[in-house]
């Protein structure tokens, strides 16, 4: 339970869920009640399914690239800093690589479940790193089946806040999301920081 509860936190506070409503309600300003709701329903399935197949082939994409679980530590972590002082300074869409350009794609897309929603607005390259290196960091099968079960648990968090986009935007504003994502920005930056120490500690002991 402890391991649940520890990996949901950071990986709710990398994913910023609460950040992506303003971009997943600018890009359904057309769609109809059930048009939006299989959308958000479509996003959650294909962010479980992305970040499930990255952290159980992640060690064998590192694998096949000859590239250490510490590299990918570091690298992580300044990715994950990158994305947590985004969030900090307000520029949640920016920092996923969701600009005009990818907009105005989404706008004349038929489905934006996939891209941008679920990839890179979700799952992204800070999401994809934590769990990468928590599958090495839990080598027990039964700490992967917590894992793998925090994400389709994110999933179905995200259904629900997607699915409800339109009440909480009502209920917390601009003001309210973007205060609610400069804390999470925040902690993000601190748990990028912590990456990059773990890797750049292991990796000298490894050097010694």
């Amino acid at each position: 339970m402890e391991l649940f509860l520890a990996v949901s936190a950071s990986l709710f506070s990398v994913v910023n869920p609460i950040g992506a409503i303003p971009v997943f309600l600018s890009m359904t300003t057309e769609d109809s009640f059930h048009e939006r709701k299989s959308s958000a329903l479509h996003t959650a399935i294909y962010f479980a399914l992305i970040l499930l197949a990255f952290y159980f082939a992640g060690n064998v994409i590192l694998s096949f690239f000859g590239v250490s679980l510490n590299a990918l530590r570091i690298a992580g972590g300044l990715v994950i800093l990158n994305s947590g002082y985004s969030l900090l300074s307000g520029q949640i869409a920016k920092g996923r690589a969701v600009d005009k350009e990818v907009r105005a794609e989404a706008m004349a897309k038929e489905d934006i479940s996939f891209a941008p929603m679920a990839m890179p607005m979700l799952s992204g390259p800070g999401s994809i790193s934590y769990l990468i290196s928590l599958y090495g960091e839990y080598p027990d099968s039964n700490s992967r089946l917590v894992i793998a079960g925090v994400i389709v648990f994110l999933a179905l968090i995200i259904f629900i806040m997607l699915r409800f986009s339109p009440m909480l935007f009502e209920k917390l504003g601009v003001t309210g999301i973007k205060a609610i994502s400069r804390i999470m920005g925040f902690i993000v930056m601190a748990i990028g920081i912590q990456f990059i120490i773990i890797g750049i500690v292991d990796l000298v002991k490894s050097i010694l």
